[in-house]
């Protein structure tokens, strides 16, 4: 992948990075130890302060589900059937995870897990030290349950490429355990009736269908621009990734041409990212390991949908290149049925696209200085509709409003690139008497400069906030808060051989979550490390 001239610098670096909820300290090192004066062969093992998935007390069984070593772009396929002695698809949890080595040169991959088509997991792997790395990923599935409920077929795939340069091979278990309804612990609720992969635009849907969400694991990811999508430039600026319109993006679902859906992309930067691995050979950087999926209420849309004919749901990424590759948008449809109806009729009562707004305006480099680019863009979307269902009229109104605005700056010849980004991506949904409006802010605030002596030098801040409050007949009945930020300060000597290049580099990750979703309410734990060592790992809560 060539960024600009610093990002190149990469192509001979290969090097390491983080992952997901590890536990203790690698390789005997305590973070009571101090930390090495650079880098040296070994570091801690990749480690997250994310929350590890809460689990029931209760009868558990465990299905493999994939494992492989991924040396090239060959996916593994297998079968899936679940176990027969946790209960029959009523199950109170169930939790994949995913335990990875690997060990030598190898670049970050970006990896899916499907089952009978349907995408259960998007992640990315870390880049490994010379002398291996261990990882884990942990995820609920438990919304999958229509699709776990029966055998199906397994893929898996992180596409790799292993050579005399390139050594890591990348060896991965992935495993489900189920965890049974029984005692005091009910089976999940409000888990969706019908999971249907988008493997075409074309689908049909049930038309007792009285709830209707889409998740889309979209990632700006290949190697090409698109994969650092928020620092591209219109034609006219002197940078090294083009786009005609600027960096703004915005991911869109369609149905039957209608636009009916809209969401800020999350500006995940994987584990070689910003030019500097050594930023995240420990602490990965927000989402890298665990791509979420955008969600879209459809729900508006039922009634059309529920006529028994096909109809056309799409996805798109406004704001790519016409033509241009570099975006994966795999998609989901999650349904829910009223089982006391054989059809669910209604309409749609309001649709009101807002005009999208954006501009990148490009400001030239005065002699020495440095070139800026300006880049603002939003829009505004609000549907609604009803069902009579079984239980009556149900009314549901979606309205979101997404915004971006950036300042990118660099030098000739990309020696100094910075960039200050903040995206913005509000949402109501309101269904009968409840009321659910989630605010979420991403940002992002860095610069790499390649100085003397070939010392390049990597200062970045990422954000990942979340404001959510459901409101029922007016009164707050539920409110969860997420803060996950990451900051990092790494430099290392470029174009030698990896051990002269006297890295240094000290990062810190603080996740914190308040509310419902909070084991006992609040969560909140620092990871901090210095040179690949653990010096903090704090817990407040």
């Amino acid at each position: 992948m060539r960024r600009h001239r610093i990002m190149g610098l990469l192509g001979a670096i290969a090097l390491a990075a983080g992952t997901l909820a590890a536990a203790g300290p690698a390789h005997g090192r305590t973070p009571t130890e101090p930390p090495p004066a650079e880098f040296g062969t070994d570091w801690h093992d990749p480690l997250t302060p994310a929350p590890p998935v809460t689990r029931p007390a209760t009868r558990s069984c465990q299905v493999t589900l994939a494992e492989a070593q991924f040396r090239d772009f060959t996916p593994y396929h297998g079968s899936y059937t679940p176990p027969a002695d946790c209960g029959a698809a009523d199950w109170a949890k169930v939790v994949l995870r995913l335990d990875g080595k690997v060990k030598g040169r190898q670049y970050d991959r970006l990896g899916n897990l499907s089952l009978g088509g349907v995408e259960i997991l998007r992640t990315s792997t870390p880049q490994p030290s010379p002398d291996g790395i261990t990882w884990r990923v942990e995820k609920d599935v438990t919304r999958y349950r229509d699709t776990l409920a029966g055998p199906q077929p397994v893929e898996m795939l992180i596409g790799n490429v292993v050579n005399d340069t390139y050594t890591g091979v990348i060896d991965v278990k992935v495993t489900l355990t189920f965890y049974a309804a029984e005692g005091r612990t009910p089976a999940a609720s409000d888990t969706p009736d019908r999971v249907l992969p988008l493997t075409t635009p074309s689908v049909t849907t049930p038309r007792n269908t009285e709830r209707l969400l889409a998740e889309v694991y979209a990632t700006g990811s290949g190697g090409g621009c698109e994969e650092y999508w928020y620092m591209t430039a219109p034609d006219a600026a002197p940078y090294s990734c083009k786009a005609a319109d600027g960096p703004h993006r915005e991911v869109r679902v369609s149905v039957d041409g209608q636009l009916a859906g809209i969401a800020a992309p999350f500006p995940t930067v994987w584990t070689g990212g910003w030019s500097n691995p050594f930023l995240w050979y420990v602490t990965p950087g927000p989402r890298a390991f665990d791509v979420q999926p955008i969600l879209y209420d459809l729900t508006p849309f039922a009634a059309l949908l529920n006529d028994g004919r096909p109809h056309r749901i799409e996805v798109s990424v406004a704001g790519v290149p016409a033509g241009q590759s570099g975006w994966s948008t795999p998609t989901n449809l999650l349904l829910w049925q009223d089982e006391a109806r054989e059809v669910v009729t209604g309409a749609l009562t309001r649709h009101e696209p807002g005009e999208p707004s954006g501009s990148s305006r490009w400001t030239p480099a005065a002699p020495g200085a440095e070139h800026r680019l300006d880049t603002e863009g939003g829009h505004r979307l609000t549907v609604a509709g009803y069902l009579d269902t079984s239980h009556g009229r149900v009314t549901t109104t979606v309205t979101r409003a997404v915004r971006g605005t950036s300042v990118h700056r660099w030098t000739d010849g990309e020696n100094s690139d910075a960039l200050t980004a903040t995206w913005t991506d509000e949402e109501s949904v309101t269904r009968g008497p409840t009321t659910t409006r989630t605010a979420r802010t991403y940002t992002m605030d860095g610069a790499t400069t390649l100085g003397a002596g070939d010392r390049l030098r990597t200062v970045l801040s990422l954000g990942d906030r979340a404001d959510t409050v459901t409101l029922r007949g007016g009164r707050s009945v539920d409110v969860s808060r997420l803060d996950d930020r990451y900051t990092g300060d790494a430099t290392y000597t470029a174009n030698v051989p990896r051990d002269q290049r006297h890295a240094v580099g000290t990062t810190s990750a603080r996740y914190r979550l308040h509310g419902s979703g909070a084991p006992g309410g609040c969560y909140d734990r620092t990871v901090a490390t210095a040179q690949g060592t653990v010096t903090e790992d704090r817990r407040r809560c």
